[in-house]
């Protein structure tokens, strides 16, 4: 699965050992007419959601059509902890790169938050376009990091809505360089979530991390240097990932 090229499809419900499944639509056109995949060369098929079928091509229909042979079926459980970033809005395109790079590293929620000192602010149509180029970005980004499961985009939620998510949490931070206690030595839980929130440019207000604060999370900091809101939560996945065992 190391070399082999990911492919989504909607289900492996069907899919069996020695079997045929056909790869077509917009992932089929990607695999023959821009990976030029042919006969005989390895892929694998994801419904996203943990399930896997490895296998090869095994025949090429067209430019937009292929079938693959399944040699083996893989299923990833659900990963625990899991490990849910919230994420302010930043500006330009520094949204799509906190994706990506959080997915590639092995973030399982984002979730976008309108924070009071974000520049920019999803409204209407312009909102639901870049809701959409976020889940883009993650699909994308967890084919070409071989994941089985592509991490939830969630809805974008108010200061109160996050805070809601943070009392649920099994362990519920904020990133602020103002905290007392370094991420690297907070305790963790073996199951359930962990929640990180992460400011936008211009910071969290007092009066986001009070409401935070009274949901139970606490302030932390990654370390000695302030880095920007679009690779803060990437480190800091990382440093839990290693931190729970996820990467041992």
């Amino acid at each position: 699965m190391s070399t082999a090229p990911v492919f989504l499809v909607e289900s492996l419900a069907a899919a069996g050992p020695g079997g045929l499944l056909p790869l077509d639509g917009a992932e089929g056109r990607h695999a023959v007419s821009v990976r030029r995949l042919r006969v005989g060369e390895p892929i694998v098929l994801t419904d996203g959601r943990g399930a896997g079928a490895l296998g090869t091509v095994a025949a090429v229909d067209g430019r937009e059509r292929l079938e693959v042979a399944v040699a083996e079926l893989r299923h990833e459980p659900p990963p625990l902890p899991s490990i849910t970033v919230v994420q302010a809005l930043p500006k330009g395109d520094r949204g799509e790169l906190a994706v990506e790079t959080m997915t590639e590293t092995g973030v399982d929620r984002i979730i976008p938050w309108a924070a009071a000192r974000c520049v920019t602010q999803w409204r209407g149509e312009r909102g639901a376009r870049a809701l959409a180029k976020w889940r883009a970005t993650a699909r994308e980004a967890a084919k070409q990091s071989r994941r089985l499961r592509i991490p939830e985009i969630a809805e974008p939620l108010t200061t109160s809505e996050v805070a809601a998510v943070l009392a649920d949490a099994a362990f519920a931070g904020v990133l602020h360089e103002a905290g007392a206690e370094p991420l690297a030595s907070a305790e963790l839980p073996a199951e359930g979530e962990i929640v990180l929130v992460v400011g936008p440019e211009g910071g969290v207000t007092p009066e986001e991390l009070a409401a935070f604060e009274a949901a139970g999370a606490r302030a932390h900091r990654l370390g000695p240097t302030i880095l920007r809101t679009s690779t803060a939560g990437t480190a800091a996945t990382a440093l839990l990932l290693t931190r729970t065992g996820r990467w041992a």
